[in-house]
C-alpha cells in the first residue's frame, strides 16, 4: 500500500513561483510512472506532466512546457514540480498520483485509468493578474 500527500500550494501573483511536493509512504516497488494533474472548477480533470522512473522520461502538457518541471527525489521518495512564471490560468487544484508503466512512452502518453491508481488528495493553487 502506498499513500501520497501534497504540500506546497498557495497563492501567487502572476509570474512567481511556487514547488510542489508529493511525499510517498508504504511500498512503492511497482511505481515507475508518476504524474502531476490538475483540476478548475467547471473544468476535467487534464495532465500537467509525467515521469517515468526508470530513465527519467519526462512528458508535459504545451500549455506548462518551458515553465514547469518534473523532477524526483527517490532517497526521500518524493515527487516535485517546480513551477514558474505562473499564470492566472495555472489556478487549479494540483494532484500528485503514482502507478506502473511497461515503457516510457506508455508512461508519458497512456491513458491515466490504465497507469495511475494512487492518488493524493491535492493542492490548491491560485494565481491572481
Amino acid at each position: 500500500q502506498v499513500q501520497l500527500v501534497e504540500s506546497g500550494g498557495g497563492s501567487v501573483q502572476a509570474g512567481g513561483s511556487l514547488r510542489l511536493s508529493c511525499t510517498a509512504s508504504g511500498y512503492t516497488y511497482s511505481s515507475n510512472c508518476m504524474g502531476w494533474f490538475r483540476q478548475a472548477p467547471g473544468k476535467e480533470r487534464e495532465g500537467v506532466a509525467r515521469i517515468y522512473t526508470a530513465d527519467d522520461s519526462t512528458w508535459y502538457a504545451d500549455s506548462v512546457k518551458g515553465r514547469f518541471t518534473i523532477s524526483q527525489d527517490n532517497a526521500n521518495k518524493t515527487l516535485y514540480l517546480q513551477m514558474n512564471s505562473l499564470k492566472p490560468e495555472d489556478t487549479a487544484r494540483y494532484n500528485c498520483a503514482a502507478g506502473h508503466a511497461y515503457g516510457g512512452s506508455w508512461c508519458r502518453l497512456g491513458n491515466p485509468a490504465a497507469i495511475f491508481g494512487k492518488w493524493g488528495q491535492g493542492t490548491q493553487v491560485t494565481v491572481s493578474s
